[in-house]
């Protein structure tokens, strides 16, 4: 026993010897929940039940998603007993439940504070509503007498705006404040004796403005979202409501600011006064001057900082500090703001922006039919905002609301989701939401219940069949860009006083939206910069005047809360404050590298502005070498050790991060042409893996090690990404090239389709000798959406060949893929190719199971008179929110339409 004992002593001895000398070499990071995708979960009524909860989070984890975020919103007709009201005991239960469910699967949890959107509620009284400022104009001639209730003349803000004060204004615009002449009923009785006037009364009115789309027990105003008091009252049920739940919720999450039309809070006056250093009231009617005049757009433009400082330092962040006292993060899209989207973005620990329509590509075979899209507002300048944010704040995510009306209803194909994500992920955002999935019980049948706005992503879909594909991809990725830091070595100044210090159509409130980037961002020298910089290979971070304020300068880097900068680039602008311009010089006088393309010709704002800029001029005049403008960027950018990526002279896209000093380059091609050859990187004198996040293929590149840059040997296909990343010795085998050794040869003969699953009902198998829409075969097949399978048998070309090239051509929409039995690959996305190894001698077989989507399905149903169009509030509404009608649509080509071809390759000898 002695002898046993220590002999199996001895192997685990040696065991973990071994094992110690041999270092992990999968380069690939872990998959959490977090690397993979999460989407946001429509709760319709909130009919919601335990059995369908945990089959849901069951399938959702199976696809591959890593967490939900749960929004209530209105419910399905015929369903009114089964709602359940938001935060009521019942709803408490359901969402303890279903984190535990959750929580069981790996599965996060994600909720918005509140229905629909923005946040509002039945909590929410009119002294907390959303708020604007009403203005009530009355003149009186000298000598005359006004004897007049003073009220809004909108009854419908009788008993909800409150009168604040009433100022006259003489001929010379001389302001008398005289709210005190009112009586207790707001009667003025006032009599003019020395010159005409007019009298502004000012009340704090409401939007009215009701929570867009609420579920039940979720309906009422819209909260002020400039008042920290209106934010206190408003979590409160949340206090009592979340008690045991903290920290059992990942994040909080705030949608895009839509709370219209909100110009004011009952406070503004004295946080206008604290914050700009004058009385706006002695100002009204310059403030409300409608000619477009230097003093009375100075006033509107502190007007609208005010509003911004607000948002932030009013709600955001105290919002974001009330959820982390309860363990949660915060998840913020702050755009369409009316405020500094940078600083906005950045209060919460999660910063999120959005794309909405379909953008166009150059990959050969992305479909893009223009009946079924709308145009898309996903500039990667916008999208910019939020990883900037994140990355300056030190943020480690940046999350997306993802395909947002991609294409119409039931129209949107895996293919077609994947360059819109890989353009969110090239610019930052390394945590993927889906918008959305719709809860739909068992009970509702096909097509079950559907949110308004596409895409649904939930087993109802067909392309859920192979939507795992797309989220493995998505995960492949997002575990690599969640890796290490950024590596924008670049800062750049967003000058917003520019926009505030327009005249805006008169608009005291301005809002930066997704949706008009014409009227705030294209075509100003900050754009334009930015898009230089970018197409010359040089990735950058926006920074705001306060996070300048907490910049420093160690050892001639820039220093962020989040992280070191090589430079800071200023673009040219018209409005910069004096005390950034000053810390801009102390930061250059530091041995910062402040470039500055133009320098500011005015202080933004009215207070004590003409002294102000003489300041500014006096400032730049003193300091002109430390002020010069450059007239060489890119020289300037190298002289700060800041060398572009040339790699984007071939078309290619790419964003870089750094692991302890070894850098992640994330590639993808959505030119039209095969980029094959050495891809200079400016890493140097290094080792390079290529990693595919499609096969999660992994390998050391050839590469050629020159002075400044190493070259890397890439094949990359149009549609097709790689990730690369640097070492300094090979810790992998070899990436195996290959180049076609012959034309393709098309597959002939006689195909066998048998449909397996799908509706409204399987059709008859069938044989066909050309590949073609399989909505041609009958009408049965016209009308069926799902999944059939496509079988030949061919013989092996007599070519020597080290691999063979399957091209499954057009595939409508996604396919999988054996060759003798043995299951090869998803194909689902541009190019349709895939390699399929060695053929054997003689007769081989090919399998490929073909997915479509459920368009033709759904237009069957609507045919056949069929209602499924059952839901409160908006309903459905096509892309351009008109009432859905799947009549009009003609069938979708669906199945294998090819051609498919082999193409032999030989592996190329280095």
């Amino acid at each position: 026993m002695k002898i046993q004992h220590t002999y199996s002593l001895v192997i685990v001895i040696c065991l973990t010897l071994f094992n110690c000398k041999q270092p992990n070499t999968n380069p690939w990071p872990e998959q959490t929940k977090t690397t993979k995708p999460w989407t946001r979960w429509w709760w319709m009524g909130s009919a919601v039940d335990k059995p369908n909860i945990k089959s849901h989070l069951i399938a959702f984890e199976k696809a591959g998603l890593g967490g939900v975020e749960i929004t209530p919103i209105y419910g399905v007709k015929g369903e009114e007993e089964n709602f359940i009201d938001f935060l009521s005991p019942k709803y408490m239960d359901i969402l303890d439940y279903t984190i535990r469910i959750a929580d069981s699967l790996q599965i996060g949890v994600d909720m918005v504070l509140g229905t629909g959107w923005p946040y509002g509620g039945p909590q929410v009284t009119p002294e907390y509503a959303a708020t604007q400022l009403l203005i009530e104009k009355y003149h009186v001639k000298k000598g005359a007498t006004i004897n007049k209730t003073i009220e809004p003349k909108d009854k419908k803000q009788h008993g909800l705006a409150k009168l604040l004060h009433v100022i006259a204004f003489d001929n010379t615009g001389n302001a008398l404040e005289i709210t005190d002449k009112l009586d207790n009923k707001n009667l003025l009785n006032w009599q003019v004796q020395d010159s005409d006037y007019t009298i502004y009364a000012v009340f704090s009115g409401k939007t009215r403005q009701q929570v867009k789309r609420a579920a039940p027990g979720g309906k009422g105003y819209t909260l002020d979202h400039y008042s920290t008091e209106a934010l206190n009252e408003y979590v409160a049920p949340f206090n009592e409501a979340l008690k045991g739940f903290d920290g059992k919720i990942r994040a909080i999450f705030n949608d895009s600011y839509e709370v219209y039309g909100t110009t004011f809070t009952p406070q503004f006056f004295d946080e206008f006064k604290t914050r700009r250093g004058y009385d706006l009231l002695p100002h009204l009617q310059q403030l409300l001057d409608t000619t477009d005049n230097e003093i009375s757009t100075r006033i509107k433009s502190d007007y609208r900082e005010t509003l911004s400082d607000l948002l932030l330092n009013k709600f955001d962040i105290p919002w974001t500090y009330w959820a982390n006292s309860k363990q949660f993060k915060t998840k913020l899209q702050a755009h369409g703001s009316p405020g500094n989207l940078i600083d906005l973005y950045a209060s919460a620990d999660i910063p999120e922006c959005e794309t909405f329509g379909s953008m166009p590509y150059d990959i050969p075979g992305f479909r893009r039919e223009l009946e079924d899209i709308r145009e898309g507002d996903a500039d990667p300048v916008m999208l910019k905002f939020s990883s900037s944010a994140a990355h300056i704040a030190g943020k480690p995510l940046t999350s997306s609301e993802t395909f947002t009306w991609l294409r119409d209803h039931f129209k949107t194909a895996l293919s077609q989701c994947k360059p819109e994500v890989e353009d969110l992920m090239l610019n930052g955002i390394n945590h993927v939401f889906l918008h959305g999935s719709t809860y739909s019980p068992q009970r509702a049948g096909w097509p079950g219940w559907k949110f308004y706005a596409s895409v649904n992503f939930n087993p109802n879909n067909t392309i859920w069949e192979d939507v795992p594909s797309l989220f493995s991809y998505i995960s492949n990725c997002q575990s690599m860009l969640q890796s290490g830091q950024p590596d924008n070595e670049t800062l750049l100044y967003w000058p917003i006083y520019d926009t505030w210090g327009k005249n805006l159509k008169n608009s005291l409130f301005f809002q930066f939206k997704i949706h008009s980037l014409d009227e705030w961002l294209h075509d100003t020298p900050f754009y334009n910069t930015c898009k230089t910089l970018m197409d010359k290979g040089i990735n950058t971070d926006f920074i705001s005047d306060k996070f300048i304020e907490k910049a420093s300068v160690e050892n001639g880097f820039i220093v962020l809360p989040g992280g070191t900068y090589k430079s800071l680039v200023v673009p040219d602008s018209e409005f910069m404050p004096l005390k950034t311009l000053k810390k801009l010089l102390k930061l250059k006088q530091a041995g910062g590298h402040i470039i500055f393309e133009g320098l500011p010709e005015s202080v933004p704002g009215f207070n004590d502005y003409e002294s102000q800029n003489k300041e500014l001029a006096d400032l730049i005049s003193n300091n002109e070498n430390l002020f010069e403008t450059t007239s060489d960027l890119f020289g300037d950018l190298k002289a700060a050790n800041i060398n572009s990526e040339t790699l984007v002279k071939t078309g290619l896209k790419y964003i870089r991060r750094d692991v302890n000093g070894e850098k992640i380059y994330y590639l993808v091609n959505h030119t039209s042409n095969t980029i094959d050859g050495f891809i200079p990187i400016t890493a140097k004198n290094k080792e390079v893996i290529i990693l595919d996040p499609l096969t999660r293929k992994v390998g050391n590149a050839l590469v050629k090690k020159e002075e400044n840059q190493t070259l890397v040997k890439l094949q990359i296909e149009p549609g097709k990404s790689l990730f690369l990343k640097t070492e300094n010795k090979k810790s992998q085998k070899d990436w195996l090239y290959f180049n076609a050794s012959a034309e393709a040869i098309p597959i002939t003969g006689t195909w066998t389709i048998n449909f397996q699953k799908g509706g409204p009902k399987l059709p008859d198998s069938a044989k066909i000798n050309t590949l073609k829409s399989w909505t041609n075969l009958n009408t049965e097949a016209e009308a069926f959406s799902g999944t059939a399978t496509y079988t030949i048998q061919f013989e092996a070309p007599e070519i020597e060949a080290d691999n063979w090239k399957l091209n499954l051509g057009d595939v409508r929409e996604s396919a999988k893929v054996w060759l003798n039995g043995t299951y090869v690959e998803d194909v689902w996305s541009a190019p349709f190719n895939i390699q399929l190894g060695k053929l054997k001698k003689g007769t081989n077989e090919l399998k490929i199971q073909v997915t479509n989507l459920p368009a033709n399905r759904i237009r069957a149903k609507e045919l056949r008179g069929e209602e499924w169009k059952i839901f409160f509030e908006i309903n459905m509404v096509n892309k351009d929110y008109q009432k859905f009608d799947a009549t009009l649509w003609n069938p979708m080509p669906s199945g294998l339409l090819g051609p498919v071809t082999l193409t032999p390759l030989k592996q190329t000898i280095k």
